[in-house]
Formats: C-alpha cells, structure tokens, sequence
C-alpha cells in the first residue's frame, strides 16, 4: 500500500538566502545563520519588529501586504550587509568601540540609501519601462486592453531574462543553493518530518510562499488591475500604476498567503507558475548548505514543539477517534446481523406455522 502523503501545516516561519548563509524569521524575531571562510557557521539573532512596530494597520487584510514587502526589504537588506561583512577583503582587526559605533550607524545609513534606490530601479525598470516599450505598439493596437496585455508580457520577459543573466554568477548561483536550502527546511517542517540534514535532503526546494511567487503574482495582478485605467496622458497612466502598487503588492500578499496555507487542488494550480519559475531561482543545496539552514530554524523556531503539538498529538487524537468509529461500525454491524439472523428465523418459524396448518386434515368434510 502506498505511503499517506502527510498533510501541510503552516508553520508560519519565512526566510531568504543570505551570501553563505540563510536568514530565517519567526514573528519578530529572526536569525542569520553564515558559513564563514574558516567553515565554521556564525548565528546572529534580534528583533524586528517592522516599520509600524506592531500597529493594527500592519495586520488589515491587503494592506499588510505592502507593508510586509517593505519589511522584507529592509530586514533583507540588513540580513545581506551583515552576512558579507564576514567576507570583506579590508576588516580591520584593531578597531575601537567607538569605531564600530560608527560603522554600524554608516551601515544604518547606507542599508536605507540601498533600500530606496533598489526600490527606484525595481519601479523603473519592471513597471514603468514595460510601459513605455508597449507604447511603440499604440499606432499598431488600437485595444487598451490587449495593449496593457502586450505591457504584462514585456514585464515578464525582462524578469525573466534577468533572473537568467544573474543566474549566471557563480556567486549568484550559490545564493539559490542557499534558498533551495532555505525552501526545503521549512517544508520538512511543514510536513511533520524531523529537521535533520537526511530529511531535509529529501525535502521539496519549492515553497508556495517564495518570494518569486509573489513577484510574478504581481506581474498578472497589474496586468488586470491596469486595464482599468482609461486615463490617456502618458504622465498620469504612470502615476496611476505607481499609485496602483501597494494595491497590487497587497492583493498578491493575500493570494499567496492563502496558497501557502491549503493544499486545496485551485491553489495549487494557482500556485504552479511560482513553483515553476522558481526552478531558475532556486537550486538543491548540499549537506554543509542545509547544515547552515537548520541552524537558522533552530535559532528562531522550536521544531520538536510544533511537530509534537501539529502532527504527532493530532495523529494520535485521529487514530482515537478512528477506533472509537471503527467499535461503532462493529457494533452496528454486529447488531445488524444479529436483527438478520431474528428476521430469518422468525420466518422459517412462520412458514413452518403455514405448513402444517395447510397439512391438518379437514374434520367437517370427513363427517
């Protein structure tokens, strides 16, 4: 008989592929986990508690999704600075308290000049230039909608020819190793298999919450919600899908928040596009990779507790329940046989009645 896929339970933990290393984010708290060049693996752990520090607004539906892509951003950012601090060619050894006060408020300083910036580029040139190259097709297509379409395409296709062109970089491709090794803990989790280095192994490196989900779901998003803008100067269909981005970015939020809680069949559907896209972004690691991993979980996430508590006492309570249903089935079965064998034998009683009732000789005839 064929083993019993185990069910999806969400452990409600994320993380993201650092240089030699996983950063991995349980609530506020998170953990950077750095195999540094003398192979010993380096475990950085705080708090973050986002830009709005725990406010209701950074909990409303679709909205919390933008705020979330800023957060991302910016623990990402700080997650990145600190993991390529360990390979920096010009440490020095003999600085002062005071000079690493200082590093650290420049490190601040640069970290929000890089988030800002990147955020500029990613606008510039994955939403607003997509635009500006379909407007060369205006005099050709004459449908708004099949223009905005035309729009979505090309905004596709320099994603992925960038993701393809990076992949190229050797110190690139052993970031997707790092988030393939990412990927697979927090499915091993998320299926109730203990974290160990074997079973992560076997694990899936493609996750319905990936980052690279939830880009391309904003890339179909903004195809639709583009077409509703009818408006015809250049200037304001720009503003209007800058405007539209939060929008965008917390509907996509929602969508794959909902994907990575069910293993509903329309989600996964949903949900295959990402996985497939994330062939490019993510690779399998090797051993020393997901040691580096585990050692982020483990930092930020009490594994043992929530495979107890999610999969080993609920199975536990079904099987329970399942004996209990098993006895009830035997009793009724049992009690159905038995109203079986009552019926028959009152029948065999009744005809055996009838037949010699038939068989008495009849006295008035005879005299």
């Amino acid at each position: 008989m064929a083993k019993k896929r185990r069910r999806l339970c969400n452990s409600g933990i994320g993380g993201q592929a650092v240089l030699e290393g996983v950063m991995m984010k349980n609530k506020d708290l998170y953990a950077v986990a750095v195999r540094k060049p003398d192979g010993e693996i380096d475990i950085e752990t705080a708090e973050y508690h986002g830009i709005f520090h725990d406010k209701k607004i950074a909990k409303v539906p679709f909205i919390r999704g933008a705020v979330n892509m800023v957060d991302s951003l910016i623990l990402g950012m700080r997650a990145l600075n600190y993991s390529a601090s360990f390979y920096e060619d010009d440490q020095d050894q003999n600085e002062t308290e005071y000079d690493r006060e200082e590093d650290i408020k420049k490190e601040k300083l640069y970290s929000a000049i890089t988030v800002i910036s990147s955020l500029v580029l990613a606008i510039g040139i994955f939403m607003v230039l997509p635009y500006f190259l379909s407007t060369f097709l205006e005099r050709y297509v004459r449908n708004n909608s099949l223009l905005t379409l035309i729009e979505g395409v090309i905004r596709l296709a320099i994603f992925l020819i960038y993701i393809v062109s990076i992949t190229m970089m050797k110190d690139i491709r052993r970031l997707y190793m790092y988030h393939g090794a990412e990927h697979k803990c927090i499915n091993c989790i998320e299926r109730g298999h203990e974290l160990t280095v074997e079973n992560v192994r076997k694990s899936s490196r493609f996750h319905k919450r990936c980052g690279t989900s939830f880009l391309l779901f904003v890339m179909v998003v903004s195809v639709i919600l583009f077409m509703f803008i009818s408006v015809e100067n250049p200037a304001l269909k720009v503003l209007f899908r800058l405007l539209l981005l939060p929008v965008i970015a917390g509907i996509s939020y929602e969508i794959i928040r909902l994907a990575g809680r069910s293993d509903n069949i329309l989600l996964k559907i949903i949900s295959a596009p990402g996985a497939a896209l994330q062939k490019l972004t993510t690779k399998e690691p090797d051993d020393q990779m997901i040691e580096v991993a585990i050692k982020s979980v483990e930092a930020v996430f009490d594994w043992r507790a929530f495979i107890d508590e999610k999969f080993t006492k609920r199975a536990k309570q079904e099987e329970a329940e399942s004996d209990v249903e098993t006895e009830s089935a035997v009793e009724a079965e049992s009690a159905e046989q038995f109203e079986t064998a009552e019926e028959t034998v009152n029948a065999e009683v009744n005809a055996d009645l009838e037949a010699n009732t038939e068989s008495e000789p009849d006295t008035d005839d005879k005299e």
